[in-house]
């Protein structure tokens, strides 16, 4: 159908079949790449905003503490398939970091601005309906700002794409 003769992957062959395909297939990888992310950064973030608001944190404390607890949760969500993939850690850990940095970085940025925007959201515990609909609003932003994030990555063979040839299959490297 398209031409194959480009992409010099084996592994990614069966998946190319043209232009218009390629433009579908990349924006369904962005959507996938993008859950995929965000729930491995949304429990580092409900847990931290959890803590934050529970402990008495202020507000940029909390986001301080729901931030860096993104990156470690998103982190470790992506870089338990590419070790289930035989990559050894450090390998793994290099890979994500160039992989999902960017879109981490761009859905704690909305996630937690929202946060900081809607009334009261930093001031509730688990139990308190504004906690709840402040996370759906802002996982929701965060979803929508990292999207295109994604998809312009993965056209330059960035993000995700450097890490989805490990996912699935059994690779055998230890270095």
């Amino acid at each position: 159908m398209g031409n194959d003769e480009s992409h010099e992957h084996g592994a990614h062959e069966q998946h190319q079949h043209g232009p218009n395909h390629d433009g579908h297939k990349q924006k369904n990888m962005a959507a996938s790449a993008t859950l995929h992310c965000l729930t491995g950064c949304a429990i580092g973030e409900m847990v931290g905003v959890t803590i934050g608001t529970h402990v008495g944190f202020a507000p940029h404390q909390t986001v301080v503490l729901a931030s860096v607890l993104s990156f470690v949760s998103g982190y470790s969500f992506s870089t338990w398939p590419l070790l289930k993939a035989k990559l050894s850690f450090w390998k793994a850990l290099r890979l994500v970091f160039a992989a999902d940095t960017v879109s981490i970085l761009t859905m704690t940025i909305a996630d937690n601005l929202l946060m900081l925007l809607i009334p009261g959201a930093m001031d509730k515990n688990l139990a308190h309906p504004v906690y709840w609909v402040s996370r759906v609003l802002s996982l929701t932003a965060a979803f929508i700002a990292a999207y295109p994030v994604n998809v312009y990555l993965l056209k330059k063979g960035k993000g995700h794409a450097l890490t989805h040839e490990f996912h699935g299959h059994d690779h055998k490297e230890t270095a």
